[in-house]
């Protein structure tokens, strides 16, 4: 909450068509910060709302600013308040009601995430527009709230409970929220090329270049690549949300082409050999060249595995507890990165080779080592790629480097 913003009265309608116009009861996905009483975190909430909305996120909601003696103690009782609008940065006097006000307008607006500071006034306004509370950790609309923790009993939580940190907060908005993220940070840029090979498909931006893994033969998408061309990085950064995994690939490689920038200053290397000292078994999910030498008492999962290795059904029980994980960016494209990331939770994860964008990004969604490909010869790396290299042949072209989460 950084600047002086100005202070103006609000109104609960501030249309007629706002307030007549029906809206669907909408499925909801509520987080709850539980924290001791003599500790309020509403700057928490404010914080990370902020940086979702800098990010690009459609935030809208309220952080609760209380005046009356006690409100600060969790015991709400100001009828009047002072609340920072986290989607205009304003400040603005309301009442009670403003809660059911910011629902309905995340309903209309569909927005990204909703902020209600405090427990009550959110579940007041729920059962007002018949809301249906989600279950699951990526289903509905995220709403952020917190309650003090002697009032859990008496309120009934019916939410996800989130211990007072940022770490924490990440988690629950979830991995599956970072391929939105990354296309958010993309550029209005123009695409100079676009090439194609068996494998793998390279994008060309102005500041850098970008490959990707293509799961499976490119050739009902090659036809197009002069149209989809012309909707920029940015608009090919948006196709993250196909299903379709040549569409997938593109991009990813959009992506990459605007986050691993020509100009990159980093660590030489794909940066696993931080991993070597791990306390416990490292897991590896999908193997690299050298790995016997770096990681030698690795378990190594494999799509189709060899003699000593693993099948992806073995992530359930070798990552919970994991002395660290290695991921190939492949689990990008493929969709399983989300998941591998929720098995792992707690433990050190870096995301290597020639897919993975070099952001810090995706260090928020825990990430702690990104190891990918900067390429200086995007011209001589377009034509290897339609010529059928692979990998190990890009370092002709670029160099391998990585970057560590400072924090």
């Amino acid at each position: 909450m950084t600047g002086q913003p100005r202070r103006q009265e609000h109104t609960a309608a501030p249309d007629s068509l706002s307030v007549l116009t029906p809206v669907q009861a909408p499925w909801l996905r509520p987080g709850v910060v539980v924290h001791d009483p003599c500790a309020p975190v509403d700057g928490l909430l404010a914080e990370f709302a902020l940086r979702l909305r800098t990010r690009g996120f459609n935030v809208t909601g309220y952080v609760q600013r209380n005046n009356a003696p006690g409100a600060e103690m969790g015991h709400g009782c100001a009828d009047r308040i002072e609340f920072f609008d986290v989607a205009t940065g304003q400040i603005l006097a309301a009442t009670r009601a403003e809660a059911e006000f910011h629902l309905r307008k995340a309903m209309r607006e569909d927005a990204d995430l909703l902020v209600i500071s405090r427990f009550q006034a959110f579940q007041s306004a729920s059962a007002n527009v018949n809301a249906t509370i989600a279950a699951g950790q990526a289903q509905g609309l995220p709403v952020l709230t917190s309650i003090a923790g002697r009032c859990v009993q008496k309120l009934g939580l019916n939410g996800a409970m989130i211990a007072p940190d940022p770490a924490a907060l990440w988690r629950w908005w979830g991995p599956e929220r970072l391929y939105q993220d990354l296309a958010l940070g993309v550029a209005e840029d123009e695409v100079r090329s676009i090439a194609v090979g068996g494998r793998w498909i390279m994008v060309d931006g102005p500041h850098g270049a970008g490959v990707a893994y293509l799961p499976r033969s490119p050739r009902e998408l090659v036809p197009r690549l002069g149209g989809l061309r012309r909707h920029g990085l940015r608009g090919l950064a948006g196709l993250v949300r196909s299903w379709d995994p040549a569409e997938m690939a593109l991009g990813i490689a959009a992506i990459n082409a605007h986050y691993n920038r020509r100009d990159l200053d980093m660590n030489a290397g794909n940066g696993a050999r931080a991993l070597s000292g791990a306390a416990g078994r490292v897991v590896v999910i999908g193997a690299f060249p050298g790995l016997a030498d770096i990681l030698p008492h690795s378990a190594v999962i494999e799509t189709d595995p060899r003699p000593g290795e693993f099948p992806p059904v073995a992530m359930d029980n070798l990552l919970p507890g994991c002395g660290g994980a290695v991921v190939n960016s492949s689990a990008l494209i493929n969709r399983s990165l989300p998941r591998i990331l929720r098995l792992a939770q707690g433990a050190p994860v870096a995301l290597i080779g020639p897919s993975t964008p070099l952001t810090g990004r995706l260090h928020d969604y825990g990430i702690g080592i990104l190891g990918g490909l900067v390429v200086d010869n995007p011209v001589g790396l377009g034509a290897a790629i339609r010529a059928g290299a692979g990998p190990k042949d890009f370092t002709r072209f670029g160099r391998y480097v990585h970057r560590k989460n400072v924090q």
